[in-house]
């Protein structure tokens, strides 16, 4: 699966602001489909947000976050027309990618 991730980034004071919004199901292994079978974990572990190359955040997530994850980050810095990029990487090895240009 190769995840969406819708991004708006903007200029905020001396700040920037990146929002981001990421397709996953990210299911945690304890539920069970309507037969009664377990349904596989299936969640996000690494989570990466760069500026024009450099990360600006490194995260890792479990099983606990919910479905279809909203992240919002802050950091000092950037300019309109900087490239934002949002990666993912989750426990079966999928990732996803999203590109947006600061406003």
């Amino acid at each position: 699966m190769a995840g969406r991730i819708r991004i708006r980034a903007q200029v905020k004071g001396d700040s920037t602001e990146v929002k981001a919004l990421m397709r996953h199901p990210m299911e945690t292994g304890q539920r069970k489909d309507a037969a009664g079978n377990p349904i596989p974990a299936h969640f996000i572990e690494e989570v990466m947000v760069t500026h024009n190359g450099n990360t600006v955040m490194h995260g890792y997530w479990g099983a606990a976050v919910s479905a279809n994850p909203f992240l919002g980050v802050r950091f000092e810095g950037g300019a309109a027309g900087d490239e934002i990029v949002v990666t993912w990487r989750d426990n079966k090895g999928e990732t996803g990618e999203g590109k947006t240009k600061i406003k």
